[in-house]
């Protein structure tokens, strides 16, 4: 009960951005399964050599995956200090990637582009941590 005392009582909305995050990644998983199926992608082939589709929606979640630990811990590090702000920031990051799914999943890479907003999201939690950091070395 400690910890939970000393985090910020907003820290509950950083927490359902979490759980909404791990649904972004469970949807975008599915999606993969699905496409592996339908396309006839055999374990443990990552690509198809005859299905572009496929290979658009498998990279998807290919990204959102590489990306996803730094999202994580800039996230939890602004939100240590800025937990409704980061939340906010975090639900937009976690959306954007629904918006570079679906536009990937057309088949034309380009309108993964749709999810470019994402980088509100993703640069916001960078520059809170940044904050935290200089005030924690008592920078300011």
């Amino acid at each position: 009960m400690a910890v939970l005392n000393a985090l910020p009582s907003e820290f509950g909305y950083v927490i359902l951005t979490y759980l909404y995050s791990w649904i972004m990644l469970a949807y975008l998983a599915t999606k993969v399964g699905s496409a592996r199926k339908k396309y006839n992608v055999k374990y443990p082939n990552m690509y198809s050599d005859k299905e572009p589709i496929y290979n658009c929606i498998q990279r998807a979640h290919q990204n959102t995956l590489e990306i996803y630990p730094q999202w994580l811990v800039f996230q939890t590090i602004a939100a240590l200090v800025y937990p409704l702000s980061a939340s906010v920031l975090g639900c937009i990051w976690v959306t954007s990637r629904f918006s570079y799914a679906w536009g990937y999943y057309t088949g034309d890479p380009a309108k993964r582009m749709y999810g470019v907003y994402g980088y509100i999201g993703y640069l916001g939690v960078i520059f809170l941590s940044i904050s935290v950091a200089l005030q924690q070395l008592g920078v300011y």
